[in-house]
């Protein structure tokens, strides 16, 4: 586990801040070269597999001018000499190949698979590169090829343990709801909502169609059956309009399922649900924010 906390603090290090050139490991400047742009190939395990047309394009276009200014991080190919696997950096490998380079500056590190596709992955969280589906499918594939927890793999990514849970979970849901998710018309906090509805596809489709906030959908999604109310207890008596409008607001101020039982002698209780732990500390924080 040592190895592996040391790992995420020397990220910046290996991946090549070119802020501050002198914090680069010795062992990254004497592997740091430019090479033939044929012998660099893709990495098949790699979690990011969009690449948006225009990002490319306007990259490239910067890469002509001033070419590539943060080297990519590759590893030695297996089985082909003088050829170079990417670890971090093919977005920068596929516009420099629009922009016709030649060359493309590298750091080589022979590092295991295991080391790779961990270095790929927090690379790309880090910069926010990867789609909330991409980003679950890497940690997937730590968990099932290398034996990681998910108290392990947050620590090595420098995520919480309950964000990697969280982000795991929406691989559970169906394939059209992962779409939207890969394209961007649904962020992750939509998706964490969906996990828990009762009919993810259709909710999902309403959120795209109508701009729904992720606090609406989280309110659509506390009841049942996708945003019906839960039926009230038997004896219990029928709740008057006041107290019907009351629950309204606060469930809207909120974004939660919320009911009101008040009694005639002036007592009662309030009740608030929630799904997620990210909805309780919502709350939480919101209460003690005022």
């Amino acid at each position: 586990m040592e190895e592996r906390r040391r790992l995420g603090r020397g990220l910046a290090a290996l991946l090549g801040d070119m802020a501050e050139p002198e914090t680069m490991s010795e062992q990254a400047r004497v592997g740091s070269k430019r090479v033939p742009i044929d012998l660099v190939h893709p990495n098949p395990r790699n979690p990011r597999r969009s690449f948006a047309e225009a990002d490319l394009g306007d990259l490239a276009q910067s890469i002509r001018e001033k070419g590539v200014v943060q080297p990519i991080l590759v590893r030695p190919a297996a089985g082909r000499a003088n050829h170079f696997e990417i670890i971090a950096g093919e977005r920068r490998w596929r516009a420099s190949q629009r922009a016709g380079q030649h060359e493309i500056p590298v750091i080589v590190q022979d590092v295991s698979d295991k080391e790779a596709l961990e270095l790929a992955i927090i690379e790309n969280v880090q910069r926010a590169d990867l789609n909330p589906i991409e980003e679950a499918f890497g940690y997937e594939q730590l968990i099932a090829e290398f034996a990681y927890t998910q108290q392990d793999l947050g620590q090595v990514i420098g995520k919480s343990r309950s964000h990697v849970a969280n982000t795991l979970r929406l691989l559970k849901l169906p394939e059209s709801v992962k779409e939207h998710l890969r394209e961007g018309r649904l962020t992750a906090g939509h998706a964490r909502a969906l996990v828990t509805a009762t009919d993810p596809e259709g909710l999902a489709e309403r959120i795209v169609a109508d701009g729904l906030t992720v606090r609406d959908a989280e309110a659509l999604a506390q009841a049942p059956a996708a945003g019906e109310a839960p039926k009230p207890a038997k004896a219990k008596r029928a709740k008057d309009a006041d107290t019907i409008e009351l629950e309204k607001t606060l469930s809207d101020l909120l974004g939660l399922w919320v009911s009101i039982d008040h009694k005639a002698d002036g007592t009662g209780k309030l009740e608030v649900k929630y799904r997620t732990l990210e909805q309780l500390d919502d709350l939480v924080r919101r209460l003690k924010n005022g």
